[in-house]
């Protein structure tokens, strides 16, 4: 069986709260709505940060410009390429290295 990889994007915004606002929610109606794969979670390691990921094979433009349309002061990062099993809440752990079996 073949993995999935994942690219990973940070949502932030300049002063417009992301938390609390069903912000994952309505990410995940619009990846079932238009049929891809997406995971979504709050950062615990960034304030006022949330990240998503996309399947490496699928285009991250439909969320981006949802997204820009959701929010006016949305900034919106690719900060990893190529994942497989992505943790989305603390990007260290998706560090290999540092764990042994």
């Amino acid at each position: 069986m073949e993995m999935i990889s994942w690219n990973i994007f940070e949502i932030t915004t300049t002063s417009t709260p992301i938390h609390g606002v069903m912000l994952r929610g309505r990410l995940r109606k619009l990846s079932i709505d238009q049929k891809f794969l997406l995971l979504t979670e709050n950062a615990t390691d960034k304030e006022n940060c949330v990240r998503f990921a996309v399947s490496s094979m699928e285009d991250a433009q439909k969320v981006i410009v949802y997204l820009q349309s959701l929010i006016e002061d949305v900034h919106i990062t690719e900060i990893a390429k190529n994942v497989p099993n992505p943790v989305l809440s603390k990007m260290k752990v998706n560090d290999e290295s540092r764990y042994t079996l």
